[in-house]
């Protein structure tokens, strides 16, 4: 498969994208920065996937300077080979992508999302001021198809596809597969995805990434509200 096909399909940034959407067609607006972190690792693990970085427990590093032909990806390839003399692990480069380019690849995703006939976009406004972004979905078989993958990989004792691996594992670090079952459905499934996160670096670095900026974010909002 070349690298024309595989991007032909659905990226891990687009697919999360749509699994984060709510019911109003927004982005979690509370949790602005989480999401930046998640499309971060989506797009790391888009470039692991496509051969181009590997990961060991002390650093990411690159394999393959060529670019894949996708605008965002190819900037986050080139950013980490800038700076490959100087060794950093998964979650330090989670963190300081999230930062430089997380919101450039959450509009670019969904601008994708956009172009390919998925969603629609809609501008909204608000006290004459603020504008704010609004996706309706305009085919729903994408979503609809990631979901059924991550239900029968989460009900199924088979090894995974190591896609679906990966974006369990997203899915999990934003807490959007609790959606996807009752109460008592997702606890049957615990067990499940732990082990799958277990299979999975980047996805145990972007949970860990994401618990430490939501620890950092409630510490100041309480220190804030303490101050006030």
């Amino acid at each position: 498969m070349n690298t024309t096909e595989k991007l032909d399909r659905l990226t891990f940034v687009e697919e999360i994208l749509l699994l984060m959407l709510d019911v109003n067609g927004r982005l979690p607006a509370a949790r602005t920065d989480t999401v930046k972190y998640i499309v971060t690792a989506a797009a790391l693990m888009e470039l692991a996937f496509n051969n181009k970085i590997d990961t060991d427990p002390n650093r990411l590093f690159v394999v393959d300077r060529t670019p894949v032909g996708d605008e965002t990806l190819d900037e986050v390839l080139q950013r980490v080979g800038e700076d490959q003399n100087k060794p950093m692990n998964t979650k330090a480069w989670i963190d300081a992508l999230a930062w430089t380019h997380g919101e450039k690849i959450r509009d670019r995703g969904m601008g994708s999302l956009v172009s390919r006939g998925i969603l629609t976009r809609r501008d909204e406004k608000f006290l004459r001021m603020f504008s704010s972004h609004r996706y309706a979905t305009v085919d729903g078989r994408a979503e609809q198809e990631a979901r059924l993958r991550i239900t029968n990989v989460l009900l199924a004792d088979d090894i995974p596809d190591p896609r679906d691996i990966a974006l369990i594992c997203l899915a999990d670090a934003c807490s959007l597969l609790v959606d996807l079952f009752s109460d008592e459905g997702f606890e049957r499934v615990q067990s499940r995805i732990e082990q799958l996160r277990k299979m999975d670096l980047i996805g145990r670095e972007v949970a860990g990434a994401i618990d430490e900026i939501e620890r950092v974010m409630t510490t100041a909002s309480a220190a804030h509200w303490h101050w006030y």
